[in-house]
């Protein structure tokens, strides 16, 4: 959780750090990370496949086939990390063309550029990190993105405000520093994982590829990462339409996205547990045990998310003034925090159900469910309620609240369905 914790941090502190520099720079930060949102998503969704494949191989004691699926999954991420620098890259040429505030799309090109490079180093270290989740080994992976993210926010310090001789960047100087952050996390978790003592024994030849482990692995991870994007996206969406109703509001929205992305990454760190757990237990042939993991990791979910709600009834004023002083964008975050507190639940439900499934390698059907929830059905009514009933800003916010809602009942249900179907499938051959 503390790692997964780490990624997001990097964006809270970055837009805490530009709130400084007036509500266009923060908006700047809303609209690019809208879009490298999406992409740094579907990267995570797609280096997870890692993860369930060595979970099971581990469990069932095969050493070889753990080496196959790291070897395989580095190539994919190193491929998949260019592929999506240019991606984003190519995506910010685009802003103009989306009827968002000239000036804040001015500060955004420059500043979404340096995140994109930062995608290559990432996708290096998520491969090493999932491959040593995969194992249970955990803890270096999340002091090294802490650590990097003390990083991040000391580069910020210098690099945007021009402290100590460093040059004055202002909001690029926060897109340096997270460049530079992600390189080390890159090489520290490298080094962690060459040396260790388990992994010599793991190293293959290039001669042993298989196109019929590369498919696997991709039709893992491609659908997990694309219910990420769909989840993501419709946030990302939502910060579109709050550009169309100005800076204000799109400030707003950052602000309490930023927020509530902060819980949803520690209920995806959960949901990383449940995946290996899970997949550890499909390698065993323990059913019973992989039933109460999975339930377990939602109880645990509940529990975590309704603090996070509580903080955000009892602090809605408080907290977005941490980022930036203007009264306007202060109380509007409030209003949205007060919704956001609402989803907080359904949020952590279907983001530990999701890898729950993803433990049992079941993506296609979830894929479908998140797509129907967030797309289908949350992100038009959010609009309807925005700009059909005049509700604005918080009419986006409520069709998300339904959305998540939908998903976390759907993807609960489909867990407690495809777990029982294994167990009695396997009770009827034994």
């Amino acid at each position: 959780m503390l790692s997964q914790l780490g990624h997001i941090l990097v964006g809270v502190a970055d837009s805490i750090m530009v709130g400084e520099l007036g509500t266009q720079p923060l908006a700047a930060v809303s609209l690019a990370n809208s879009l490298f949102g999406l992409v740094l998503m579907f990267g995570i969704g797609l280096s997870i496949a890692i993860t369930p494949l060595v979970a099971a191989a581990d469990g069932e004691g095969n050493i070889q086939q753990v080496g196959r699926v790291f070897q395989h999954g580095a190539i994919i991420n190193l491929i998949a990390g260019f592929v999506f620098c240019g991606l984003v890259i190519g995506s910010g040429q685009l802003l103009p063309y989306m009827n968002q505030p000239t000036q804040v799309v001015g500060f955004t090109i420059p500043y979404l550029n340096l995140l994109a490079y930062s995608l290559i180093p990432f996708m290096v270290f998520q491969t090493f990190r999932q491959f040593a989740e995969g194992l249970s080994f955990t803890r270096t992976a999340m002091i090294i993105t802490l650590s990097a993210n003390g990083v991040n926010v000391g580069l910020n310090y210098l690099l945007i405000y021009g402290y100590w001789g460093f040059p004055e960047l202002g909001l690029n100087g926060a897109g340096v520093a997270t460049l530079i952050a992600r390189i080390l996390m890159a090489v520290i978790m490298a080094a962690y994982v060459l040396r260790a003592r388990w992994f010599p024994v793991m190293v293959l030849s290039f001669a042993q590829l298989r196109q019929v482990l590369f498919i696997r692995m991709l039709k893992i991870g491609i659908p997990t990462g694309l219910q990420y994007i769909f989840e993501v996206g419709a946030f990302s969406f939502a910060s579109i339409m709050m550009g169309w109703l100005g800076a204000t509001a799109l400030a707003a929205h950052q602000i309490a996205l930023n927020l509530a992305a902060v819980s949803y990454m520690v209920a995806t760190g959960l949901a990383a547990a449940a995946t290996v757990r899970v997949g550890n237990q499909l390698g065993r042939k323990d059913f019973i045990n992989l039933r109460q993991v999975g339930f377990s990791a939602i109880v645990m979910s509940l529990v975590l998310m309704s603090l996070s709600a509580l903080a955000f009834i009892t602090l809605n004023h408080w907290l977005p003034s941490l980022y930036i002083d203007e009264i306007p964008v202060i109380e509007l975050a409030g209003s949205l925090l007060i919704i956001a507190a609402f989803f907080q639940l359904s949020d952590g439900v279907q983001a530990v159900a999701l890898g729950a499934l993803r433990g049992m390698a079941d993506v296609k059907i979830p894929t479908i469910i998140t797509l129907v929830a967030y797309w289908v059905i949350g992100l038009p009514v959010g609009y309807g309620f925005a700009f059909g009933l005049g509700w604005g800003p918080q009419g986006v916010w409520v069709g998300l609240l339904l959305s998540l809602t939908i998903a976390a009942v759907l993807l609960t249900i489909r867990f407690h369905r495809v777990s029982r179907q294994k167990q009695e499938q396997y009770t009827s051959v034994v």
